[in-house]
């Protein structure tokens, strides 16, 4: 048979289970997926590259990551964010309307972010737009130029040039995005007065502080008020990196009557809160207080009894997929030598890393490459309306990941391809290694080393 290239493997993963089978690539697509090793008679068979227990997986698909291009390159750009992501058999990523600057509220934004993409890309990019109080106008442009979805924030973004919703501005742009099918996806936090506001900024190195500054109440509160307009406007509604599994009942209970999914991050569902905490902080990681940094986000990292709910979220299926929310910043932003978490940018850096962090907790778990293969590739090409993406399905595009799931190692900063070497998974023993990322059948990553590197191409939603 005619084919450019073709890989054999005892555990692919496809959408009938884990084969042992071979897979031949022509043009950028998947030809065919044979069970077995076929006899060498039938092919070119020295053409076929032998993986051997290697799992052959769909490619990642990062459906949350800041970039930061143009305007605040030197956080990150496209190059070494993609570099990042073909690093950790991520073949394609979507990309937040903030904190580029400008950010993506209008086409002629959106128009630059492309531009600045130009021979930058090593995996596929699309692009959210995003709500603000004052560009409702804006919106259908936006949404007919091409971007799988409009993010907004209930509560303040961080950027100031990105500010947040009110329930009657959400409302207003829910019923214009709702005919289109585009999700609106929504930071979801409210915040409101509170005593731990106060010791937070009497106490900004410590990260119990910090937790209690960010209850679960913000989110909560948040997720209420999503379900409600939802309800009203059945428009389709996201809630990005859960943090609180307080309404676990309540969010399953709405999916089976409107159009609402969730997404949650490697974060929070590999580190706990108690473990942060001053006093177990050298047992448990050996970090200077200043480290704690790399671990600020928004919502925050929460107790191990709140997380160990959002494995059974995702395992009863309350969440649909996990994205990697990278939000990176230089070192200075990030305080990291002050320690001061009030001061520093709310983010973690960690795209590269969503497989083997995921993974190290779900097998602990008793789940299956089947489960990593669903929250990680088919259900967020699901969301994103790419269906040529997320299964290794003969016709779908031969974006490919392979790894080593029973590999363990520590990771250390020089295992890092994206802009600053900042990240709370260093030192980190973590199970699960990439040994190869293909784009469009092209192998731009290889056991460490980069291949064929500019492979991606900029997406846009039809």
């Amino acid at each position: 048979m005619d084919f450019d290239s073709a890989f054999h493997s005892t555990r692919v993963v496809t959408p009938q289970g884990v084969k042992d089978a071979t897979i031949f690539i022509k043009d950028g697509k998947i030809a065919r997926i044979a069970e077995g090793r076929l006899p060498a008679e039938s092919i070119r068979h020295d053409a076929v590259e032998d993986l051997g227990d290697a799992v052959v997986m769909p490619g990642i698909i990062d459906a949350h990551v800041h970039i930061n291009e143009p305007g605040r390159s030197d956080w990150e750009g496209f190059d070494t964010a993609t570099r990042a992501a073909a690093a950790g058999g991520v073949t394609t990523l979507i990309e937040m309307p903030l904190n580029a600057s400008p950010v993506t509220t209008t086409v002629a934004a959106l128009e630059q972010k492309i531009v600045a993409t130009e021979g930058k890309l090593h995996v596929h990019c699309g692009f959210y737009g995003g709500l603000v109080p004052q560009n409702l106008g804006d919106l259908p442009d936006l949404m007919r130029a091409g971007v799988f979805g409009i993010k907004c924030f209930l509560t303040h973004s961080g950027i100031d040039e990105f500010p947040h919703v009110s329930a009657a501005t959400l409302e207003q742009a829910m019923r214009t995005i709702e005919p289109t099918g585009l999700p609106l996806l929504a930071h979801a936090e409210l915040d409101r007065p509170h005593p731990g506001l106060d010791f937070f900024q009497k106490n900004p190195t410590l990260y119990r502080a910090f937790l209690g500054s960010r209850p679960k109440d913000w989110e909560n509160r948040a997720i209420e008020l999503l379900l409600q307009l939802c309800n009203r406007t059945h428009c389709r509604t996201h809630i990005v990196h859960l943090s609180s599994a307080d309404l676990m009942g309540k969010l399953k209970m709405a999916k089976q009557r409107l159009p609402l999914s969730v997404e949650t991050a490697p974060h929070y569902l590999y580190f706990a809160a108690e473990d942060l905490f001053d006093e177990a902080q050298e047992a448990s990681f050996a970090k200077a207080a200043a480290g704690k940094t790399a671990f600020k986000c928004a919502p925050p990292i929460r107790e191990r009894a709140n997380n160990d709910q959002l494995w059974q979220g995702l395992k009863d299926g309350v969440i649909d997929f996990i994205g990697s929310d990278h939000s990176p910043a230089p070192p200075a932003l990030k305080e990291v030598e002050s320690g001061n978490l009030a001061k520093a940018w709310g983010g973690i850096a960690g795209l590269q890393f969503t497989l083997p962090v995921v993974w190290t907790r779900a097998q602990a778990l008793g789940f299956q490459l089947a489960d990593l293969a669903r929250w990680l590739c088919s259900h967020p090409a699901d969301f994103l309306g790419l269906s040529s993406k997320g299964r290794l399905a003969v016709g779908n595009d031969a974006d490919i990941t392979v790894w080593a799931p029973e590999a363990v190692y520590i990771l250390t900063e020089k295992d890092i391809h994206h802009r600053h070497k900042i990240t709370p998974y260093v030192g980190e023993p973590l199970r699960g290694q990439v040994l190869q990322t293909y784009v469009g059948g092209e192998k731009v990553f290889d056991r460490g080393a980069f291949g064929r590197l500019r492979q991606g191409r900029v997406l846009l939603r039809d």
